[in-house]
């Protein structure tokens, strides 16, 4: 019987192989995507992009959580001048990234952004399509720079890492940097290709470099970073070479990165302001020991686990927690050992020595940067892995580089052999275990939100029957952002449990948030001088500093309510110490009654 279709040629296997790795990555990115609840940087990021500030959260009153609907609302007709301003002006990041997400939701119907689930996953969209980009630009850097089986194998390391999945799920500005950074990194081996052949130069990848570095640098103040350790890298080696070199040649390179400088002139007065504003403060150890010295070192390692695999650890009973470590680290450590005899095998090819020399050394000067701040201005950059997108696209693209090399000479005589040639099994063992990792994290059980909004939210509502009304005590606006955050999973609690038999009156809840800049008795006076329209008996939740315990907590607070016949417009609220909970933020539980009207009155703690 002939056959009804001949059989694809290995230029279309190889494309379909892409693109199938493709729809894989962008299957896990937009998985659950609106799931997991917005957490305080999300948060700051839905405020900026909808052309919101700090002054739109109405502070130092109560208000319904159907307030939110209105915060969180495009603000139509604003320019990227406009965003740009709020962003240098509240905030301490460059603007890219969050005037093409302003377009992006004012591209979407208003009609579409109006529910809460819409809006949430309308702010991640954009970042995942990043992500899913950074796919394509990791197979073409590693195509250039080693071969098309490499560059296969490096976009399905990214498409099933637990960390890129990680951060295309995030409505923040990671992934679009890290796919500036690896096509950056791509030009890069190209241009050094051009000076190995000592061919006339390609214009349009030159140009595209420092283009390509420029708009990370106005995306992400991490770029810089890169852009310096792109320096390094190639300058390094054209210094190795320099006999074989050009006067022509360093021109080009110098005028390269002249055009990337003279681009950044006009932001680098923003960019010093920003860089002395106390929002990164909170990368400062508390109190500098020889602990704090030792743990950006074992930080950084569990970086790197986490670009591969990623079990449930965090927040998980011993019984899972301890076992997933140890399959981690058995996985670590049995990966180092394929890499022991893989990465002699890449380096024996020495056609691929410059593009292998160039991208490690980029990788290896940005985390000697990160040394460099952590140890020199005491800024911990490894306490949170997502900084590590800076770097990830130099550790995925040699990563695949070395499990894509060729095997030892008995394998390779066996691939030449007439036989069915031998497979390596040992790349797909990798990539299974990086699709169950990201399987884990798209369902919350691993790279779990920072402070848990959803857990705390869940606290804050285990007496659903009772009024509630929740203040947040802040001094920045980072943790007004915070509060924003539990106010948002709040509602979306309350929206869940609407559908159980004992449905929420959200008109029965009330957030507020109070000032504490001065003291924490001055931000108890304001509490019990604002107007609220709950009634006794009411639960009150005071979400304090990170320092503070129970025993910090008032015994009573007052706090104003509708008068009655019988009852004053003011209520006690006692402090319940069976109800103390603290996740990153305190929070303390009150238990409000009414005042009732008599002749004597007994004086009460404020």
């Amino acid at each position: 019987m002939p056959r009804l279709t001949k059989p694809l040629t290995p230029p279309q296997r190889h494309s379909l192989i892409l693109l199938l790795i493709l729809l894989l990555g962008l299957g896990l990115r937009l998985w659950q995507l609106n799931s997991k609840p917005l957490w305080l940087d999300e948060v700051l990021t839905a405020l900026f992009t909808m052309g919101r500030s700090y002054q739109d959260v109405p502070l130092q009153q109560f208000f319904p959580l159907t307030a939110l609907d209105q915060l969180f609302t495009v603000q139509p007709g604003l320019s990227c001048a406009d965003i740009a301003y709020r962003i240098t002006t509240e905030s301490v990041h460059p603007p890219v990234f969050f005037c093409l997400l302003y377009r992006w939701l004012n591209w979407l119907p208003a009609d579409f952004l109006r529910q809460p689930e819409h809006w949430i996953w309308a702010l991640r969209f954009l970042p995942a399509l990043f992500g899913v980009a950074a796919i394509g630009a990791i197979y073409w850097l590693n195509r250039v720079a080693f071969s098309a089986k490499a560059g296969l194998l490096a976009a399905a390391l990214m498409a099933v890492s637990p960390f890129a999945v990680y951060l295309s799920q995030e409505a923040r500005h990671y992934t679009l940097p890290m796919l500036l950074i690896t096509l950056a990194l791509a030009a890069l081996v190209q241009m050094q290709q051009d000076l190995i052949r000592q061919n006339s130069l390609r214009p349009l990848v030159w140009i595209g470099w420092s283009l390509l570095n420029l708009l990370g640098l106005y995306t992400h103040y991490f770029c810089i970073l890169a852009l310096i350790a792109q320096i390094v890298a190639l300058t390094g080696w054209m210094l190795v070479h320099r006999r074989q070199l050009l006067r022509r040649h360093w021109g080009a390179w110098g005028l390269a990165i002249a055009v990337i400088g003279v681009g950044y002139w006009p932001w680098l007065p923003t960019v010093m302001s920003h860089f002395s504003r106390p929002e990164t403060d909170w990368l400062i150890p508390y109190k500098p020991d020889w602990i704090d010295r030792l743990e950006p070192l074992y930080q950084t390692l569990i970086g790197w686990t986490l670009m591969v695999i990623a079990l449930p650890v965090e927040n998980q009973p011993d019984w899972i927690a301890i076992p997933a470590s140890l399959l981690m680290l058995g996985f670590m450590l049995w990966l180092v050992w394929q890499l022991k005899s893989a990465v002699p095998r890449l380096w024996q090819a020495e056609v691929k020595r410059p593009a292998i020399l160039l991208i490690a050394s980029f990788t290896g000067c940005i985390l000697l940067q990160f040394f460099a701040i952590v140890y020199l201005l005491d800024k911990d950059l490894t306490v949170v892995p997502r900084y590590n997108f800076v770097y990830y696209p130099g550790v995925c693209a040699l990563l695949a580089a070395s499990l894509a090399s060729p095997g030892s000479k008995q394998q390779v005589a066996s691939n030449d052999s007439p036989q069915k040639p031998a497979t390596n099994l040992k790349p797909v063992f990798l990539l299974l275990l990086g699709l169950l990792s990201s399987v884990m994290v798209v369902h919350g059980l691993a790279f779990q939100k920072s402070y848990h909004p959803d857990r705390v939210a869940a606290d804050l509502a285990f007496e659903p029957d009772r009024p509630l009304a929740v203040v947040m005590s802040y001094r920045s606006p980072q943790e007004v952002g915070l509060g924003l955050s539990f106010a948002l999973a709040l509602r979306n609690h309350l929206a869940v449990l609407a559908e159980t038999p004992q449905p929420v009156d959200e008109a029965s809840v009330q957030f507020a948030f109070i000032d504490r800049s001065e003291s924490y008795g001055q931000a108890w006076r304001q509490l019990a001088s604002l107007p609220q329209p709950l009634s006794p008996p009411l639960n009150l939740w005071v979400i304090a500093s990170p320092g503070m315990r129970t025993k910090d907590y008032p015994q009573r607070l007052r706090l104003n309510a509708p008068p009655t016949p019988t009852t004053r417009a003011r209520m006690e609220c006692r402090v319940d110490p069976e109800q103390f909970h603290r996740l990153g933020f305190p929070y303390q539980l009150f238990r409000c009654q009414p005042l009732r009207r008599r002749p004597s009155q007994t004086k009460a703690d404020i």
